[in-house]
């Protein structure tokens, strides 16, 4: 995992000091990359080369370097770390599987898994709801 913005790797520093630290123990775990001139951004389609800044993107990247999930949100709001985490976990879980499992909507690690066949079309709401998502 990291993240990478056009701030200054100073600015990063001052920002996980100073900000992050006091959110989470120790600080941000993972590395922060500086990508000054938007071109990490400008490759995923986040740079805003008129403001010189970036929007919020998430992207979820497998280890065969293919994009599975990404999120892209104007600066004014804020992102969910838990699903982020949520997502990654159900990832791994259908890559281990190797597809015999697939995650509903909501699923958490140690919730049921459905099982993806020809008989499961049409008939997912018979085996799982949002309900159980949140039980």
């Amino acid at each position: 995992m990291l993240s990478a913005s056009v701030d200054s790797v100073f600015v990063h520093k001052m920002w996980n000091d100073f900000e992050l630290s006091k959110m989470v123990k120790g600080g941000i775990p993972f590395p922060m990359l500086s990508d000054a001139g938007g071109n990490i951004g400008t490759l995923y389609g986040v740079y805003n080369s008129s403001a010189g800044v970036e929007n919020r993107g998430r992207f979820l990247i497998d280890p065969d370097g293919t994009i599975v999930g990404y999120e892209v949100l104007t600066p004014p709001v804020g992102r969910n770390v838990l699903e982020t985490i949520r997502q990654i976990q159900a990832f791994q879980l259908v890559r281990e599987s190797k597809g015999t499992q697939a995650t509903p909507s909501g699923w958490r690690p140690g919730k049921d898994t459905l099982k993806p066949a020809p008989d499961l079309v049409g008939k997912v709401w018979e085996v799982w709801s949002v309900d159980k998502a949140f039980d």
